[in-house]
């Protein structure tokens, strides 16, 4: 739950600032233009300090429980006994009570520094911490058309509201089979924007195994392992994936797309997951 005395805006994300526009018709032009927010929020599990990310604080319930699943930290969503976001003078503070079983993994995946935007791996101590030790997924029944993700990426442009206001956001979006975009959920960093997304969907407990998520961002490997630790099994991106994100989603089976943009796409792991043949009614 949110507590009543964060002071935090009933729709954060962005904040208004003064700016002096240069060039063309409008030199020297001062006004008003919104900036998205970027703030530090720190995890605590049982009063233990975990991980403190740089994130813009909207839709933080979803960011804390999309985080605890993606990092291995709980099992399910029932494993989150409760949820305080806290409001301090130099950032968030989300408080979370977890089921004691959790705490040994909590320990093994201690983070304990600042992460930077986009960062993903900020604060790991050794080499080994950095690919967790997923099983492969069952190989995916429903297959995708090219059709769905060119909708579902055209969709996903249309349904981020902080990047139209501010160009300064990612976004991540989930689709059901025939490319229809239900949820997107936006931050400053990526990797948020997507454990955002994972949040809601464990939240409300919704089928994983039929859609796909859409990523307006390049695909890193931290990328498709969070896809992966959450059961989804088709990945695509707007930008370009990484060679360890390909090796990645060839291991785990999970489809991936890059470059998905102007009805087009290119497909870099289980391409045999794509349906050639539109479906006809």
């Amino acid at each position: 739950m949110l507590r009543d005395d964060c002071r935090i805006p009933a729709m954060p994300g962005h904040a208004s600032h003064t700016v002096v526009r240069e060039g063309g018709r409008r030199g020297g032009t001062s006004e008003q233009d919104e900036l998205v927010q970027e703030v530090p929020v720190a995890l605590e599990y049982n009063g233990i300090s975990h991980a403190t990310v740089l994130a813009t604080p909207c839709d933080l319930e979803d960011f804390a429980y999309g985080f605890s699943y993606t990092e291995g930290i709980i099992r399910s969503a029932s494993d989150i006994y409760g949820l305080e976001v806290v409001a301090r003078p130099n950032g968030i503070v989300i408080q979370a009570d977890i089921a004691s079983a959790c705490l040994n993994q909590l320990k093994l995946r201690r983070r304990s520094l600042a992460g930077r935007t986009g960062c993903g791996l900020c604060g790991l101590e050794s080499l080994d911490e950095v690919q967790r030790d997923l099983p492969p997924l069952p190989r995916r029944q429903t297959p995708i058309t090219a059709k769905a993700i060119s909708a579902a990426v055209e969709q996903l442009r249309q349904q981020q509201p902080l990047h139209l206001l501010t160009g300064a956001t990612h976004a991540a979006g989930w689709a059901d089979e025939h490319g229809n975009i239900g949820q997107v959920r936006e931050d400053v960093g990526r990797h948020n924007a997507l454990d955002k997304l994972i949040g809601h969907l464990l939240r409300t407990q919704a089928d994983r195994g039929q859609g796909f998520a859409v990523i307006s961002s390049r695909a890193s490997f931290e990328m498709v392992q969070k896809c992966a630790a959450a059961d989804i099994s088709a990945v695509v991106a707007v930008s370009a994936p990484t060679s360890y994100a390909a090796r990645m989603a060839q291991d785990l089976n999970v489809m991936l797309a890059g470059f998905a943009r102007d009805n087009a796409f290119t497909l870099y792991a289980h391409p045999e997951y794509l349906c050639n043949k539109e479906a006809t009614t």
